[in-house]
């Protein structure tokens, strides 16, 4: 369960902008419990987001976590395959759309939210490499005696696109690694790894680390996220009321600060 209580001032006015719309539709007909799973890309600007819809509301958001693909126990696809009880995903969206395509999702409520960047940290006071350019990276990349990306659409990227792209899948075999259900920047926060990559909203409120930049713009991948409606989910309606509050104009100040680009101003 996610607090109610909003500090930011700003939050203060999103929760009276829901309340009004709100009322304007008619009064809510009971508080209901909604069940959400978010992909970590999108989790800062949730948490941050989630106190002014449930003091508006009155709705309850229980929330978990998980990637947006692969074989861990707590991915999104895993979940939904063992139906656990989620009424709201939030995810990667060429993800989201495949879920939608096998009927697990319903189509309609498919709303975009944000778009996402990668981005390069290393451990708090550690040197810090230059990126600046696609073959500054590359160097960097070379030079690094371990690096860490994650298991999902950014970690994806870059071991399958990017490193063949640049040539060195082979080069940097044994020395990059995927990191399954856990924050790249946590791995790189204890030493294990020199670099870390992944999407800025991942990294950058993590302690510990020193976020060295995003990629440059030909190296490069944006990530969309979105949100949807389980197919025969038992609060769909409080869980599209969700999806509006976090697509609307009002929340892409805080969609902004999260590392994220709001896709709705």
């Amino acid at each position: 369960m996610i607090s109610t209580h909003c500090s930011h001032p700003l939050l203060h006015r999103l929760a009276l902008f829901l309340l009004t719309c709100l009322m304007l539709a008619g009064p809510v007909a009971r508080a209901d419990e909604v069940r959400v799973v978010s992909s970590g890309g999108f989790a800062a600007a949730y948490k941050a987001l989630a106190p002014a819809f449930e003091k508006a509301t009155g709705h309850t958001l229980v929330s978990g976590w998980g990637p947006s693909m692969g074989e861990t126990k707590n991915a999104i696809p895993q979940r939904l395959a063992r139906q656990e009880p989620i009424d709201v995903v939030i995810m990667v969206g060429s993800a989201l759309d495949r879920l939608v395509a096998r009927g697990q999702l319903d189509g309609a409520s498919r709303t975009l939210l944000a778009s996402s960047r990668i981005a390069l940290a290393v451990r708090h006071g550690a040197p810090q490499p230059a990126i600046a350019t696609v073959e500054q990276l590359k160097q960097a990349l070379l030079a690094a005696k371990s690096i860490a990306y994650s298991d999902s659409a950014s970690g994806v990227y870059l071991s399958q696109v990017l490193f063949p792209r640049l040539g060195l899948a082979e080069a940097l075999k044994g020395r990059a690694r995927m990191i399954p259900a856990e924050p790249v920047g946590q791995v790189v926060a204890r030493g294990e790894a020199e670099l870390g990559f992944q999407q800025l909203s991942e990294l950058q409120h993590i302690e510990g680390i020193d976020v060295v930049g995003l990629l440059p713009e030909a190296a490069q991948e944006v990530t969309e996220f979105s949100a949807a409606v389980v197919q025969g989910a038992a609060h769909a309606q409080a869980g599209q009321a969700l999806i509006r509050f976090l697509s609307s104009p009002e929340a892409a100040p805080i969609i902004d600060a999260t590392g994220l680009n709001a896709a709705h101003r």
